[in-house]
């Protein structure tokens, strides 16, 4: 079977019997902050996606499996699909003034971006 190579960095191979390989440093992962301590950002946007609006929610801080239960809350609220990676969640359509006020529900501090 072949070792698990991922996480080894800047050797090929080496005939050193005593070599050992430098390990990638892990990021440890973000603890999720409250609400009353984030500050997210809600905005429309529709560049690069052939004219159709999406509303972005930008500046979570915390874990992705947070990031995804908060996309999952907001997707249920509005009724339609998205998805939520590198602490940006994604809601189809226009829909940043509901979804603003379900953040100040949940005890977020909201600001408005853009137009």
């Amino acid at each position: 079977m072949a070792k698990n190579k991922k996480g080894k960095v800047n050797i090929v191979y080496s005939t050193n019997p005593d070599f050992s390989y430098d390990e990638e440093e892990s990021d440890e992962m973000e603890e999720t902050l409250p609400p009353a301590e984030q500050k997210l950002y809600v905005s429309i946007d529709k560049k690069q996606r052939k004219g159709k609006e999406v509303t972005l929610i930008e500046n979570f801080i915390g874990t992705a499996d947070d990031l995804s239960d908060l996309a999952k809350k907001l997707k249920n609220s509005c009724g339609v699909g998205g998805s939520a990676k590198d602490g940006v969640i994604l809601i189809q359509g226009n829909h940043r003034d509901k979804i603003v006020s379900l953040l100040e529900k949940e005890g977020y501090a909201v600001k408005k971006k853009g137009g």
